[in-house]
C-alpha cells in the first residue's frame, strides 16, 4: 500500500497502525466541525515525541484529553457568558477528543470517567448548535437504547435510514457526519447505539450479541410508529463492525427496504479474533485493536471464551437471503478490513439489486469506511438512497 511508505496524511505514525487508525478516525470527522486541525496536529507532534514510551496507551489517553479539557473549560465559560455557539462548537471537538482518548483505555472506573466528559460535551454541543436533532430511546427487551432522531426536509413520510455505529464509534459521531447530510435529502436519521456500542455498552452495560436482527427489528418497530417516517422506505446502514450488524438484520427482516455496508467486516470473525489476538501477544502496533475490545463488547469473561462466541458471528446462509437493494463501499487501501472481504460479502447478498462502489487512492477515500474522505462516501450514500428507496 501506497501509504505505508513513510508518513502522510492517512499513516499519520508510520509503523504504528493501531495510533494511525484511531487518528483517521479523527480526523475524518473535519468536515463537519468536530475537529481542528491544528489541534489534532500539535496532538500529532506531541504523541510522536512519545512514540518511545512503554505505555502508549497512557500516552495516548493523555495528549488528546488534555486538548479536550482545555476546551471543555472554554466552552463552559462561554456558555456562562450566554456565547452559546461559541461555547457548542467548543463542546463538540472536546467531545470528540475525549472520545479518542478513551479508545484505549481498559474497561473500569477511569474508561467511564473519560467517556462521561465525552458525553456531556456532546450533548452541550447538540443543544447549542443542532437544537432539532431529537434525543431518544428505543425500546429494547424491556430496556432502551439512546438514538438520536434528525427529521429530512420535506413534509410528509419520508425515508428513513436505521444508522448502527461501528466497534469504536458512537450515535454523535453518525448523527453529524450523516445524520445531517442525509436531511437536506429529504432522508429521516435514526443514529442508534446499539448493543455492545458507546453509551449503550458504557452506561448501560448492554454487550453485543451475533443476532443482531433483535435490535434491528425493536429499531424498525420504533421508525414506523414516527408520523414522519414512511415505514416502506426504511434502510438498515452500519459502518465498520456495523458492515456485519447491518446485512445481518437486512437478511433477517424483510420489511427493511435497502441496506447498505459503510465498509464491509471479516466475513469470518472467528478468524479476525484470532489474527488480532496474535498481533497483539507480538507488538500491539500493528493491530487497530485492544485485547480487550471484542471481548468487553461482547460482555465474555475471558479472551478464550470472546474467541469461541466470534464463531457465532456469521452472515453465512444470512446475506444470501438479503432481497432489498445492498450497497457496500470500500476503499482499496484499507488497512482494517482488506477489500476482498468486501468483494466476498458482495459475492454472497442474494438480492439482485446489489452494488459495489471500491474507492480508489486517487480519488480519495480508500481508507477503512472512507476516513480520508469520509463525505465522498456519504454523498454516494445518500445519492443512492434517493434512486433506490
Amino acid at each position: 500500500m501506497a501509504g505505508d511508505v513513510g508518513s502522510s496524511w492517512a499513516v499519520h505514525f508510520p509503523g504504528n497502525l493501531r495510533w494511525s487508525n484511531a487518528m483517521q478516525i479523527v480526523k475524518g470527522m473535519a468536515p463537519y466541525g468536530a475537529v481542528a486541525m491544528a489541534e489534532v496536529d500539535r496532538i500529532g507532534q506531541r504523541l510522536n515525541a512519545r512514540a518511545g514510551e512503554a505505555d502508549l496507551d497512557r500516552a495516548w489517553q493523555e495528549e488528546w484529553s488534555a486538548v479536550a479539557d482545555r476546551l471543555a473549560k472554554v466552552a463552559d465559560a462561554a456558555a456562562a457568558e450566554g456565547r452559546e455557539i461559541t461555547a457548542g462548537h467548543h463542546y463538540m471537538r472536546a467531545g470528540n477528543y475525549y472520545y479518542s482518548g478513551e479508545r484505549f483505555i481498559p474497561p473500569g472506573d477511569e474508561k467511564m470517567a473519560v467517556y462521561r466528559k465525552a458525553l456531556r460535551c456532546w450533548q452541550a454541543a447538540m443543544e447549542r448548535l443542532h437544537p432539532d436533532i431529537e434525543r431518544v430511546e428505543v425500546p429494547y427487551e424491556g430496556k432502551s437504547l439512546p438514538a438520536y432522531f434528525v427529521k429530512g426536509r420535506g413534509g410528509g413520510r419520508r425515508p428513513t435510514v436505521v444508522l448502527f455505529d461501528g466497534m469504536d464509534n458512537a450515535k454523535e459521531m453518525s448523527v453529524i457526519f450523516a445524520g445531517l447530510d442525509f436531511a437536506k435529502r429529504g432522508i429521516n436519521t435514526l443514529a442508534i447505539d446499539g448493543p455492545g456500542q458507546s453509551e449503550t455498552l458504557r452506561l448501560r452495560n448492554i454487550p453485543s450479541r451475533h443476532d443482531y436482527e433483535v435490535p434491528g427489528r425493536a429499531a424498525y418497530d420504533f421508525i414506523a410508529a414516527r408520523p414522519e417516517a414512511d415505514p416502506k422506505r426504511v434502510a438498515v446502514m452500519g459502518y465498520s463492525f456495523g458492515g456485519y450488524h447491518a446485512p445481518r438484520i437486512a437478511g433477517c427482516d424483510k420489511r427493511y427496504a435497502g441496506c447498505i455496508a459503510f465498509g464491509a467486516m471479516h466475513w469470518d470473525m472467528h478468524e479476525w479474533v484470532a489474527g488480532n489476538k496474535a498481533k497483539l501477544a507480538v507488538d500491539a502496533r500493528t493491530s487497530s485493536t485492544s485485547n480487550f475490545q471484542f471481548r468487553w463488547v461482547v460482555g465474555a469473561p475471558d479472551n478464550a471464551t470472546a474467541l469461541e462466541w466470534s464463531e457465532r458471528f456469521t452472515l453465512e446462509g444470512i446475506a444470501q437471503r438479503i432481497e432489498c437493494p445492498f450497497l457496500v463501499l470500500h476503499g482499496e487501501d484499507d488497512r482494517v478490513v482488506p477489500l476482498a472481504e468486501a468483494k466476498k460479502l458482495f459475492e454472497k447478498v442474494g438480492s439482485k439489486r446489489k452494488h459495489i462502489r471500491i474507492f480508489t487512492a486517487e480519488e480519495g477515500g480508500a481508507e477503512h469506511c472512507q476516513v480520508d474522505h469520509r463525505q465522498l462516501g456519504i454523498d454516494y450514500i445518500g445519492d443512492w438512497l434517493l434512486a433506490n428507496m
